[in-house]
Formats: C-alpha cells, structure tokens, sequence
C-alpha cells in the first residue's frame, strides 16, 4: 500500500475497450475535475506506451495513473490516486478506506481478479 500522496494532475490510463473501464472512467469524467484529470485511452492505435517507458501488456495488466512528477500508482492504489482528486466526501472516504490494512488486500485481491478476467468481457463493436 503506497503512502505517498499523489500530486496532481493526474493522467489516468485506461483501456476504452473494455465495456466496464470505459463506463468507469466517463462517471469520473462527468464528476467536474477538469484541470486535475485527463483521461488515455490505451486501447487506441495512436496510443504510444514507449512515451511513458512502459510496455503495452503492463498498460493492459492494470490501471495506470501517473502524478504530476511522473510517479505510476497502479492497480488499487491508481484508483485510491484518483478518488483523492473527487469532488465531495464519498470518493475520497473510499480512497482512505481502500488504504486500511485488511480493506487494501482485499481490494487488491477484488482487483486482481477483475484484471486477469476483464479480457473476456464482450467488446464493444467499433
């Protein structure tokens, strides 16, 4: 479990191919964090993993935020980094939540499980 804060803004790596990381990740678009947030698709043919001194199958393994100083948080903590950055007190709690002993590895056991599973979800047709 990561104890360092990201700084922000964030920049959130995210496969638009899979049908429940695309709706994700449009929720947090629409929670008002512009200027705090941008949002990549690695799902699409322009995206350029090299850019960022990474491989496509470690993009395509887990989520992928990336602070302000170029530090990754993957996995949970990507999404503990990005709940810090929501609007309001719902978001954040979880983030602090997700970071508690017994939570966080039960988070993270949740997540791995999805990750490994989500390439046989249906994709959405182009």
């Amino acid at each position: 479990m990561s104890k360092v804060r990201p700084i922000y803004p964030l920049t959130v790596f995210y496969d638009g191919g899979c049908p429940v990381c695309a709706r994700e990740m449009a929720c947090y678009r629409r929670r008002g964090c512009e200027g705090r947030l941008s949002f990549v698709d690695i799902s699409q043919p322009d995206f350029d993993p090299a850019l960022y001194g990474r491989a496509q199958q470690e993009f395509m393994a887990s989520m992928h935020v990336m602070d302000a100083r170029g530090r990754f948080f993957l996995g949970v903590e990507a999404f503990r980094a990005l709940w810090w950055v929501m609007p309001g007190r719902f978001y954040p709690f979880l983030a602090a939540l997700a970071g508690l002993p017994g939570i966080h590895s039960l988070a993270r056991l949740g997540y791995g499980l999805f990750a490994r599973l989500r390439r046989y979800l249906p994709r959405p047709k182009p």
